[in-house]
């Protein structure tokens, strides 16, 4: 997502928390299989819906682009044994990236696929904030492939890698984090992780560890605890964007934040909060979001992307389903999916009027009418009014948002947009104008937004086409981004050059959501 991806954590009751009926354990395995792709949608999706658009895959155009008549013929079936081969490409995908970070990067943070050499942090420029933002010295890349060792069923693997993080990570670093990077790559990472070898159901085969005693909780606890200082002493109660993980705030930190930075931590630190039975950490995340919530313009219901933590005045007035935004919405829903607040899904239903009052361009229906199909805007937070003619790459997320929401008709056109882009470059440009029809920022870190939404509206339509699209993304992948020892960064998707890094969630989520797309069954 996200957005970035969520992370999924189990934990004891908390009173008034969940649902009447809903037994708290399967309410968190539950999440974990919808940060993992596996839940089922059914709940959220009418049946008569699904048959409505099934067999619809957005037939019109959105200027030279044109999803139509062709892949209705194309796509309307997919051999078994593609989808065996695909699923084995996705799998050695994913292996040739790990397997050579931990030949020639472990423990370092990530793999430089074509020098094949570890990357940390830039002790050297703090100022460098792409880098450092992210890399906290703290063997990264193999904390966030722990989930998809497991779903991809390698009880072997699995059991050395979290070993490996038990015997060898700690977190007493002099590192500067971002905190919201720090929450979902590692917070959520170890969560997921024990998670998955405390089940007692193993619905990805026997993952259990004899002499596991918590580590990785007591590990997540830690993190947590050394985050906590970014909620210190901030008049609105949102979190600074940064923390050094031994010295907390650091005295230069500025006062401005991301909404989707300040306001996508509920989900992890709610579940830590029931996993130790301390609500501190769900409580400062949830006066967060609620602080965030204030804000709202009083007409337009929308909020903006950067606001300073001190004073709740909006820095940012951009207001869009990308980036400074999207996980914001996506945590709200999930949220609700996982604890049963009803705060959570009225804060989320109201954001998604606002939305698609302000931000949805296009005729009223997908399928039908005149005009261009939907179109998801940047528009200025206080009138509605467009601020720019482009969209980024995170917003592929927002179909498979709208897939949980049962929004299937727009998720699907949304979803057609961007692959038909895709199709274009074989990836998706950072920023692309849709006025112009050209990119605005050209590169490609390897992103997993628009194959989480593949996933997402497969489980939800059972559509072929969208197991295409897997194997259409697949194979750009292939061709495209393997490097010497990896998948590395498209630095430009026209000329396809690429640039030496291969961020985490590469392993972590976008080759899972590959793998997942053409699973059959949920056991590997």
């Amino acid at each position: 997502m996200g957005a970035t991806g969520l992370r999924a954590r189990r934990g004891g009751a908390c009173p008034g928390s969940v649902r009447p009926g809903m037994r708290w354990w399967s309410a968190v395995l539950g999440l974990l299989l919808l940060r993992l792709g596996l839940h089922a949608l059914r709940g959220f999706i009418s049946t008569g819906t699904v048959r409505s658009v099934k067999a619809a895959v957005c037939r019109s155009s959105y200027g030279r682009f044109h999803l139509g008549d062709e892949y209705g013929r194309r796509y309307s079936s997919f051999p078994t044994g593609l989808r065996q081969e695909m699923r084995e490409m996705a799998r050695g995908m994913f292996h040739f990236g790990y397997d050579n970070y931990m030949r020639y990067a472990f423990p370092e943070d990530e793999l430089n696929p074509i020098l094949c050499r570890g990357r940390g942090p830039d002790t050297g420029n703090p100022s460098n904030l792409n880098i450092n933002d992210v890399l906290g010295n703290y063997s990264l890349t193999l904390i966030d492939a722990l989930d998809t060792l497991a779903v991809m069923g390698n009880v072997s693997e699995f059991r050395r890698a979290v070993r490996l993080v038990i015997d060898t990570v700690t977190f007493d670093k002099d590192s500067t984090v971002q905190v919201f990077e720090a929450n979902i790559r590692i917070l959520g990472s170890l969560l997921s992780a024990h998670i998955i070898l405390t089940d007692a159901k193993q619905p990805f085969g026997n993952m259990t560890i004899i002499g596991y005693d918590d580590e990785l909780l007591h590990m997540a606890h830690d993190l947590a605890v050394r985050l906590l200082p970014a909620f210190e002493n901030t008049r609105t109660g949102m979190p600074y964007p940064r923390v050094n993980l031994q010295k907390g705030v650091p005295p230069n930190s500025l006062n401005e934040t991301c909404t989707a930075g300040a306001g996508s931590l509920l989900v992890e630190f709610g579940i830590l909060s029931r996993l130790l039975g301390d609500s501190t950490f769900e409580w400062v995340a949830r006066r967060a979001v609620q602080a965030l919530w204030g804000l709202r313009n009083n007409n337009t219901g929308l909020l903006g992307n950067v606001v300073d933590i001190q004073t709740g005045q909006w820095v940012g007035r951009q207001s869009g389903v990308g980036a400074g935004l999207d996980s914001f919405f996506e945590y709200l829903l999930k949220s609700y999916i996982l604890f049963g607040e009803e705060e959570d899904l009225h804060m989320f239903n109201e954001a998604y009027r606002s939305i698609q009052s302000h931000l949805r361009r296009g005729r009223e229906s997908c399928n039908e009418g005149e005009g261009d199909p939907p179109l998801y805007v940047n528009v200025n937070m206080f009138n509605g009014q467009i601020m720019n003619t482009w969209i980024d790459s995170l917003q592929a997320f927002f179909p498979g948002l709208q897939v949980l929401k049962g929004d299937i008709e727009d998720a699907i056109c949304l979803h057609a947009f961007y692959y038909a882009i895709w199709k274009r470059y074989g990836a998706l440009p950072e920023r692309y104008n849709w006025q112009l029809q050209a990119p605005d920022i050209s590169f490609y870190p390897l992103r997993p937004e628009l194959v989480e939404s593949t996933y997402l509206l497969y489980q939800a339509t059972k559509n072929p086409f969208y197991l295409h699209v897997g194997m259409d993304i697949l194979l750009s992948l292939e061709k495209h981004a393997k490097a010497e020892c990896g998948y590395a960064t498209l630095h430009h998707v026209v000329d396809k050059s690429q640039e030496d890094r291969m961020e985490s969630f590469f392993l972590s989520e976008t080759c899972k959501y590959l793998f997942l797309v053409s699973a059959e069954r949920l056991h590997p």
